[in-house]
């Protein structure tokens, strides 16, 4: 019986793993273009000087902070809220 709880709580945690492994908006990623490994509502975008950035999808700059434009993304046909 104990094992069945144990075995019900794995299952349970490996269903999350994917949530607990995205990154925010703002942190690191690893590949541009890639939406997997940032949270939803956000792709990977590669910055000036090389880092990948998790950044907000748009598809207008309405949409995004005063200091920040609607462009598109390396590796992807989506936008994202970018540094001007």
């Amino acid at each position: 019986m104990g094992s069945r709880m144990i075995h019900a709580a794995l299952i349970a945690a490996l269903a999350f793993l994917p949530y607990a492994c995205a990154a925010d908006v703002g942190d690191a990623c690893d590949k541009s273009g890639d939406t997997a490994g940032c949270v939803d509502g956000a792709i990977c975008t590669n910055l000036k000087g090389g880092d990948n950035v998790c950044r907000k999808q748009c598809t207008s700059s309405d949409e995004c902070a005063a200091n920040e434009a609607c462009n598109g993304v390396s590796g992807a046909n989506i936008k994202s809220c970018q540094p001007k």
